[in-house]
């Protein structure tokens, strides 16, 4: 059975980082892709970042935020520095096991499998 765990969120000042992990179990990562989503309190759920061969940032975090991959920990995580009030949400990491690439990343409906979140808050 396929799972996500995803961690390392928390509570940071305006300008700060975080990095947050998604332990993907029960698969290979290989190049599927792994998306980060977030959803602030009234607000859809966003895509805010993918990788597989190539990454893709939504431009409310480029240059802010770097997406990588660890294949020997089957993990992927999401480094998030200069941090905003506006980021603040729940972050969800997801997984696509049928197929690679980012071209159409911030659709939740393509993704077989979702982490259960992890609360980040930018506020001073």
């Amino acid at each position: 059975q396929v799972q996500l765990v995803e961690s390392g969120g928390g509570l940071v000042q305006p300008g700060g980082s975080l990095r947050l992990s998604c332990a993907v179990q029960g698969f290979t990562l290989d190049y599927s892709a792994v998306a980060w989503f977030r959803q602030a309190p009234g607000k859809e759920r966003e895509g805010v970042s993918c990788i597989s061969w190539t990454t893709r940032y939504a431009d409310s975090v480029k240059g802010r935020f770097t997406i990588s991959r660890d294949n020997t920990r089957n993990t992927v995580l999401l480094q998030m520095d200069s941090l905003k009030p506006e980021d603040t949400a729940v972050y969800y990491c997801a997984i696509d096991v049928g197929r690679s690439g980012c071209n159409v990343y911030d659709q939740p409906g393509r993704y077989d499998y979702w982490g259960q979140g992890t609360q980040v808050t930018v506020s001073s």
